[in-house]
C-alpha cells in the first residue's frame, strides 16, 4: 500500500471518528461533556480537512 492510500485511510478514519464523536455529543446528557465531544469532533473534523487541504496543494493551513 502507498503512501497517498495510507494517508486516504487515516484521513478517513479520522472523518469517521469525528462523525462518531459528534453523534455522541448530540446524545449525551451533560451538556459539559457534550460540549467537550462536540470540541474534540469539530477539532478532528478542521485536522482532517486541513490535511487533506495541504496534500492537494493548498499549503495554506486553516487557522
Amino acid at each position: 500500500m502507498g503512501e497517498p492510500d495510507e494517508t486516504r485511510e487515516r484521513l478517513d478514519a479520522m472523518r469517521e471518528k469525528a462523525r462518531e464523536l459528534s453523534d455522541s455529543a448530540e446524545h449525551e446528557s451533560d451538556p459539559k461533556e457534550r460540549e467537550r465531544l462536540a470540541q474534540k469532533a469539530r477539532r478532528l473534523e478542521s485536522l482532517s480537512e486541513q490535511e487533506s487541504d495541504m496534500r492537494s496543494g493548498d499549503i495554506y493551513p486553516i487557522e
